[in-house]
C-alpha cells in the first residue's frame, strides 16, 4: 500500500534552516507529482510547494518563494523540502502529498502523517 513518511522536522531559530524528507513506497514514485503542505495551529491547510514527476518543474506558495526549495530523488523514492531563512510563521505541521498525475495541480490522493516544524528563539 502507499506510504509516505516525513522526517526532518524539529525546532529551528528564526533565520535558520531545516530539511524535510518524505520517503515514499507502494507506488511508482517517478510517475507522480509530489507536494508539501502545512497546517499551522488553528489554521487551515496551506499548500506550500510542488514538483513534477520528473523534477522538471517546481512551484511555490508566495509565502515561501525564495526561501524554500523542493527537490526529489526518483532513485531513492524521496522528495525533499529545503527550508531556509525560517520565520516564526513557518511553524506548522508539514505534510507530504502524492499527486494524482504527472503534474502539480492534478489533485492529491495520499498524505503522510506529518512532521512538526517549530521556529522560535
Amino acid at each position: 500500500q502507499v506510504q509516505l513518511v516525513e522526517s526532518g522536522g524539529g525546532l529551528a531559530q528564526p533565520g535558520g534552516s531545516l530539511r524535510l524528507s518524505c520517503a515514499a513506497s507502494g507506488f511508482t514514485f517517478s510517475s507522480y507529482a509530489m507536494s508539501w503542505a502545512r497546517q499551522a495551529p488553528g489554521k487551515g491547510l496551506e499548500w506550500v510547494s510542488g514538483i513534477y514527476s520528473d523534477g522538471s518543474d517546481t512551484y511555490y506558495a508566495d509565502s515561501v518563494k525564495g526561501r524554500f526549495t523542493i527537490s526529489r530523488d526518483n532513485a531513492k523514492n524521496t522528495v525533499y523540502l529545503q527550508m531556509n531563512s525560517l520565520k516564526p510563521e513557518d511553524t506548522a505541521l508539514y505534510y507530504c502529498a502524492k499527486g494524482e498525475g504527472l503534474r502539480v495541480g492534478e489533485g492529491y490522493d495520499y498524505w503522510g502523517q506529518g512532521t512538526q516544524v517549530t521556529v522560535s528563539s
